[in-house]
């Protein structure tokens, strides 16, 4: 393969934080502003390294993606969860709940509708590869090669739903961040309850400006020397712990404690460095971690596998459609709907970074919700594999 124009890790790292700083200075001037209150930022800071990569400027993928999702998501998530408020999580209601196994349902029977429409122009044992990609948009990439396992998928039907999985996936999740910017006018069109929601974010605020102050360098130094020191800890500490089958995983654990120890220091003094910007340097390294997410979306690949991605968007469409149906049934706000969908399809991963699109005080409730979606993953994908045999 050809290498990419810029190749070496620095190189890569500057194109992530440009891309976003670009974008959002042009949101905030009189000339592009208009358009980003059409397009939310967060479309084109998603869009535009897939664009990168697939114009050769940035590699689909490269060891530095690795290192920045393996340590700045946590990193991220610890800094901003330090606000978070517990009792106002819990008090979020039963609708969050019913639109994350309003999920698992869509993923579970969109598999064998859509192996029924493209059976014929699919190969025989395609649907062991779905089987496990099932594994994958219900849990993550721990069910997806358990479930792979399972049912006899070979090495090149595997491959080749990683590729189906990348390219649905991500523009699925390219629409939601659309959506996180039209919130409000979505909401209001499905006469959604937002009440819950915006007293949460309505509080976390409220904290930010009572604690707001000018940062000083002691401030710098110790939000990010402390992150990123206990981010290193808490992966140690997850690498230590025994992983739970296909289910918790050793960065699962990771994740786990990270979350914990955010939600600890939201009870302590610590809770206070989000008035000198805690949330927004998490912002920051999430941005980064959107743009790789976005660069990996290797669009190229859809000239070789027309079939199999017909299929695959077809599938995440029945996902979308059951959770559509089920938001408007009970007047669940989209947060809800977009949270619980890349509960599943994301993961404890990606759920965060969605949920974060709608306010960063939202975060810890995609980690929750990601990490019920590892345990759903194996055995309601194992239901859908019976059923994509069924079917084929």
């Amino acid at each position: 393969m050809e290498s990419a124009l810029v190749s070496d890790s620095f190189g890569i790292i500057a194109v992530l934080i440009a891309v976003p700083a670009v974008i959002y200075t042009m949101a905030n001037s009189k000339t592009f502003g208009k358009l980003f209150t059409i397009i939310p930022s967060l479309v084109f800071a998603y869009f535009i390294p897939t664009v990168l990569s697939a114009c050769n400027v940035i590699p689909v993928d490269a060891p530095i993606y690795t290192a920045i999702k393996r340590y700045l998501l946590p990193a991220s998530l610890l800094l901003l969860t330090i606000s978070v408020d517990i009792k106002g999580i819990f008090g979020l209601g039963y609708k969050a709940l019913v639109m994350f196994f309003a999920a698992t349902a869509g993923v579970v029977i969109g598999g064998p509708i859509s192996l029924i429409i493209f059976k014929n122009a699919l190969p025989a044992d395609v649907w062991t590869g779905m089987s496990a990609l099932a594994g994958s948009w219900i849990g993550g990439g721990a069910n997806f090669i358990a479930i792979g396992n399972a049912v006899g998928a070979t090495s090149t039907m595997l491959g080749m739903m990683v590729i189906v999985d990348v390219l649905s996936s991500n523009i699925w999740r390219g629409c939601i961040f659309f959506l996180a910017g039209k919130a409000r006018t979505v909401d209001r069109l499905f006469k959604a309850d937002t009440n819950s929601i915006d007293e949460l974010v309505e509080k976390t605020v409220e904290f930010q400006e009572s604690t707001r102050r000018i940062p000083t360098t002691v401030d710098y130094m110790v939000m990010i020397g402390g992150t990123f020191i206990i981010t290193w800890l808490a992966l140690k500490a997850g690498k230590a712990l025994p992983e739970i089958g296909s289910i918790i995983s050793h960065g699962t654990w990771g994740l786990i404690i990270i979350t914990s120890l955010g939600v600890l220091f939201s009870f302590t003094k610590i809770k206070n460095y989000d008035g000198a910007g805690a949330s927004k340097l998490g912002s920051v390294l999430l941005y980064m971690l959107i743009g790789v997410i976005g660069a990996g979306a290797n669009v190229k690949e859809v000239v070789h596998y027309p079939l199999l991605f017909a299929m695959g968007i077809t599938w995440i469409t029945v996902h979308v459609i059951v959770m559509i149906v089920t938001m408007k049934l009970i007047k669940a706000p989209l947060f809800f709907m977009a949270v619980g969908s890349q509960a599943n399809v994301g993961g404890a991963a990606s759920a965060p970074i969605v949920a974060s699109a709608f306010h960063p005080a939202l975060a810890s409730v995609g980690v929750m919700l990601g990490i019920a979606g590892y345990v759903m993953g194996t055995y309601a994908a194992l239901l859908c594999a019976w059923l994509l045999k069924l079917v084929s």
